[in-house]
């Protein structure tokens, strides 16, 4: 459960038409063609009040003008629409590989704040228990920036970006976000003791920002040691705010914490768009048409999108249907230690629903 921290602009509303909201749907590379489908078959179930617009883009293509396409006909729907759920892209590791996707998105449509909730699922046996944390990382600018040369054969810079203005906005989000979830304490994760100059800014803008909220404690920790920390006692956090690289690397290791990848629900702010999608973003290539895929991620991460947009009791009924399946354990995806194959567990969660 969480309400919207952002800080919308007077143009921020989504459309509906005949009492529906019309929400931009990319389902992305992987799994993310499985896992979306299980969302529209719950939706349909449900009678959500949601009509999706479908808008294929895959990331898996070095170079190709359709795709680049494809992906400028979701920046326009988003941009129509103000709400989107999605899966993840393929982001090629190859020099002659596009640019993330993932990152295009956010950067065109100005989703400065990801927001990703880790936190222990009953019914899920991990190492650690009472783990309940929210990370917030700055998504447009940091080593995310891309802005990278080769200055002689041999020798590559890759400039890391960080600003005053986008260093406020993304506290700013953090401590509203904890006001308006009654969480106490914000974390700054950072790396300044190195780079005193940009992750210094970042930290120095964190408490001139905490200054406006008294009644929300302010500390901060070297990344390092917060990886530590997160894997040795990670019920000491809270809420966590970190530049992009940084957020990233926290966001993989608070899903090992409680379940993988497939079971931490996020998604991406701006003043006037909201994209959600699996907190921790992999495309499961492995195992892609294999029916295996655990959609929960992406269904809490679609229960988050209800709550965006005020439809709270069909994102409490799905939330709630969706908790009872993984807390029974009879009918759970092979990465939760079961034998259930996508399907199995869609349809679990719809038998769910019926009874309550």
């Amino acid at each position: 459960m969480f309400q919207t921290a952002v800080r919308r602009s007077s143009v921020f509303q989504p459309l509906k038409y005949g009492g529906k909201y019309t929400v931009t749907l990319i389902p992305g590379d992987g799994t993310g063609k499985e896992i979306s489908n299980s969302v529209s078959t719950i939706f349909k179930a449900a009678n959500v009040p949601v009509e999706f617009e479908e808008i294929d883009v895959t990331g898996m293509d070095k170079r190709d003008k359709p795709t680049e396409v494809a992906l400028h006909e979701a920046i326009q729907s988003m941009k129509r629409n103000k709400v989107g759920l999605k899966g993840i892209f393929y982001t090629p590791s190859e020099r002659d590989g596009h640019t993330s996707f993932n990152v295009a998105l956010r950067k065109e449509l100005d989703l400065y704040a990801s927001l990703s909730l880790i936190k222990n699922i009953p019914g899920l046996k991990t190492r650690h228990t009472g783990v309940d944390f929210a990370l917030i990382r700055e998504n447009t600018e940091g080593e995310y920036s891309g802005l990278e040369h080769q200055s002689v054969p041999g020798v590559v810079e890759s400039l890391k970006i960080i600003t005053e203005a986008k260093s406020k906005r993304i506290a700013q989000f953090a401590f509203d976000f904890a006001l308006k979830n009654n969480r106490k304490s914000v974390t700054c994760i950072h790396k300044a003791n190195i780079m005193k100059m940009a992750d210094g800014l970042f930290r120095k803008t964190f408490y001139n920002t905490a200054a406006n909220y008294e009644s929300i404690t302010a500390n901060d920790l070297i990344v390092d040691n917060a990886s530590m920390q997160a894997v040795s006692r990670p019920q000491q956090f809270d809420v966590l705010v970190t530049p992009n690289l940084y957020g990233s690397i926290l966001s993989n290791i608070g899903s090992g914490l409680v379940g993988g990848p497939g079971v931490v629900p996020g998604g991406n702010f701006g003043h006037e768009n909201a994209l959600f999608e699996p907190g921790c973003r992999h495309t499961q290539l492995n195992i892609t048409g294999r029916n295996e895929a655990n959609p929960t991620a992406m269904i809490l991460s679609a229960c988050m999108m209800l709550r965006h947009l005020n439809l709270k009791e069909y994102a409490d009924l799905i939330n709630a249907a969706t908790y009872s399946v993984l807390e029974d354990g009879k009918t759970v995806t092979k990465d939760l230690n079961g034998t259930a194959n996508t399907e199995e567990f869609t349809r679990a969660i719809l038998e769910k629903m019926e009874r309550l």
